[in-house]
């Protein structure tokens, strides 16, 4: 499923293609010449195969960091009830600088949304003064994180 919510996949995806996702799930920083070597290529060939994977949206290579240990004190997930479009709703947390992951869903809650905040008083201005009045916003609940105890992204393809 892409990031904007459409599930019309391209699993286009074929062996080689599976072992160089793999490869820099775990290591991202993998130069061509070694992603290459991994699966057969020459490193023009693994930097052209990572390069179509990035343009189809499949890849995206970042420097994952923990929020906490970079001065950012408050981390929260909130659960949101929506009134009124749901997608509209999610577009609109999702330009909140503070926001840094919105999900739509099923269950209690129509959207989570994951924000982070230099201290209480910075979360409490998020929470009340931007989240709160995105147009659709019903009801919020808020659930702060005390440590991230498990990130994962080396899940593999399938």
């Amino acid at each position: 499923m892409t990031s904007n919510g459409d599930s019309n996949r391209d699993d286009k995806l074929d062996t080689t293609d599976r072992a160089l996702i793999t490869a820099l799930q775990g290591d991202g920083r993998l130069g061509y010449a070694e992603l290459g070597e991994l699966v057969g290529l020459t490193s023009g060939g693994a930097r052209r195969r990572v390069m179509r994977l990035q343009e189809r949206g499949i890849l995206q290579i970042v420097g994952v960091t923990d929020p906490l240990k970079l001065g950012y004190q408050q981390m929260a997930m909130l659960g949101i009830e929506v009134a009124g479009d749901v997608a509209e709703t999610a577009a609109a947390l999702g330009e909140i600088e503070n926001v840094v992951y919105v999900v739509t869903g099923a269950g209690s809650f129509d959207i989570l949304v994951e924000v982070i905040a230099e201290d209480s008083n910075a979360l409490f201005d998020v929470i009340t003064r931007q989240v709160r009045r995105v147009p659709g916003v019903a009801r919020t609940e808020t659930f702060t994180y005390y440590a991230i105890h498990t990130h994962r992204f080396g899940w593999g393809t399938r």
